[in-house]
């Protein structure tokens, strides 16, 4: 799809999916209640989860909340466009669906220029994972032509490079002191977001929470078409044998997805393996290890390889 098209149905009211670097997103325009209606309908999404609105600078971000704090302005200066969203109290004409009925909203600027250009014409575009609510999101336009046929309009920008959600992080107080917590694990870490903030001069104590004001807070999700089994701190087959009693299921041909040792590159192929292991068998084994439990670089895909999962032991 031409990028002319792209801007003027989403200006109609229709839905587009557009890449970004993390994952591709079903954009609605944030001024078209229509379109933002039409990304809940499209998705299957529950009304309680809420979207994130990209931008593609900061003074739109910045127009969008009522309290852009210093600690927002120091790491949207040196992570955007990027893998990083975060949460702002929300002016008071921003659409309440596009919140939940919450008084923050989460605003990224995407790293991907195909998006940044469509962006310039647009005060922002609400776009949560281009899926089916609560399954495996896309990382090329392949995969939501899978999802959703031709029936959703997409704007082809290639594999996205992070391939997994951004990280969501909240300005509050702790005291007299600022405090970021991070609501969504991803590319950038709490410890580094730390060290960002230290350099520029804004020690800040990090943290990691769930909060409502996060999308993907709920116990399942990222989830493929067949069970995903995790094994953590038993053998192989203690892993298999407790998992069929469990989803009380025999499986007889079983993928394993084994996981290298960067965590950046296992988190781009992750939600790519679980598309190319699903077809032609009946689970997906991902033996972790303890670097991968404990380690806080591994943090964000496990994040995601546990919300996947079936069953774990």
């Amino acid at each position: 799809m031409p990028l002319s098209e792209a801007k003027q149905r989403l200006k109609e009211g229709d839905v587009v999916a557009i890449p970004t670097e993390t994952v591709y997103g079903l954009a609605a325009d944030i001024e078209n209640e229509k379109g933002i209606k039409r990304v809940f309908e499209v998705k299957e999404r529950p009304f309680f989860d809420p979207l994130i609105v990209h931008v593609d600078s900061i003074e739109k971000a910045k127009s969008l909340t009522t309290d852009w704090t210093e600690i927002h302005a120091a790491l949207a200066l040196k992570c955007w466009p990027g893998p990083l969203t975060l949460i702002a109290p929300k002016i008071h004409t921003l659409n309440p669906l596009i919140t939940s009925g919450l008084t923050d909203v989460g605003l990224r600027c995407p790293r991907h220029q195909l998006t940044l250009e469509l962006l310039k014409d647009f005060h922002g575009l609400a776009a949560p994972s281009a899926n089916k609510f609560g399954k495996t999101s896309p990382t090329s336009a392949e995969h939501v032509r899978a999802e959703f046929g031709d029936s959703v309009l997409i704007l082809d920008g290639g594999p996205c490079d992070v391939g997994i959600e951004s990280t969501v992080a909240a300005v509050t107080r702790a005291g007299s002191r600022w405090k970021l917590v991070v609501y969504r694990p991803g590319f950038y870490t709490a410890a580094t977001l730390h060290d960002i903030l230290e350099d520029q001069g804004l020690p800040t104590e990090t943290g990691y929470a769930e909060s409502p004001v996060a999308p993907g807070q709920l116990e399942h999700h990222y989830m493929p078409s067949i069970p995903v089994i995790v094994g953590e701190k038993i053998p192989q087959e203690e892993v298999i044998e407790s998992s069929q009693k469990k989803l009380k299921k025999t499986f007889s041909k079983i993928a394993h997805l084994e996981l290298g040792n960067d965590p950046v590159l296992e988190a781009r192929m992750f939600y790519q393996q679980l598309r190319d292991l699903s077809p032609g068998h009946d689970a997906i084994l991902v033996m972790v290890n303890e670097k991968q439990r404990k380690d806080e670089n591994w943090r964000a895909l496990m994040n995601r390889l546990y919300k996947a999962a079936s069953f774990r032991a």
